[in-house]
């Protein structure tokens, strides 16, 4: 069976999702198991085995998972989520930002630019509990999870706070994995999932 992974099209690191995914799928020898594409309408979702939400501004991608009629299809997705940055901060139950309605699929609350705006955006090598080596990590106007709940496990902690979490067969990263060569944290994913 081919496994279907749709990357959210709506704004943001689309289609460097898309390459990182199918990089990781190439190093893990699995290309023909697996399809990556963008999806943009609500009938694209329930074919999907996984979905990818990209980072990108979290009020612009809410205003437009509404417009767009995806709320309640994301929200009753069952399939496994790949968030990051600005997905992390959608996934979330409680987020510091009244303009952004989140999709509440993790028990974590979560504070936007937790680092602060663009120019303090930064890069560092991240210890993470689900890899045997540092994870460098590109942090750009990152949120920072506070609190999580009793099935939201914390996999990477820095000083401001939790900066990587994992929920049943979700994960959520305040950093962009899609944006370096490293791709431990798409192959974790994707054998989660079962490729």
């Amino acid at each position: 069976m081919v496994i279907k992974i749709g990357v959210l099209d709506l704004q943001g690191d689309v289609s460097e999702h898309i390459r990182t995914f199918r990089y990781a799928l190439d190093r893990m020898d699995c290309a023909g198991n697996a399809t990556v594409t963008a999806v943009r309408q609500v009938r694209e979702i329930p074919g999907l085995d996984a979905l990818a939400i990209p980072g990108g501004e979290s009020t612009t991608i809410s205003r437009l998972i509404q417009k767009n009629g995806l709320y309640r299809p994301i929200q009753n997705f069952e399939g496994a989520i790949f968030a990051t940055c600005a997905g992390m901060v959608l996934m979330a139950t409680d987020v510091d930002d009244p303009r952004v309605q989140t999709l509440g699929l993790m028990d974590m609350t979560v504070i936007r630019n937790a680092f602060g705006r663009q120019k303090e955006s930064f890069e560092a090598d991240i210890e993470m509990n689900t890899l045997n080596s540092p994870f460098h990590a590109i942090f750009i106007r990152a949120p920072v999870v506070s609190r999580c709940g009793p099935s939201v496990v914390p996999v990477a902690v820095i000083d401001r706070g939790v900066v990587a979490v994992e929920d049943g067969l979700h994960m959520a990263f305040a950093f962009h994995p899609e944006l370096g060569d490293d791709t431990r944290l798409h192959e974790r994913f994707l054998d989660r999932i079962g490729i």
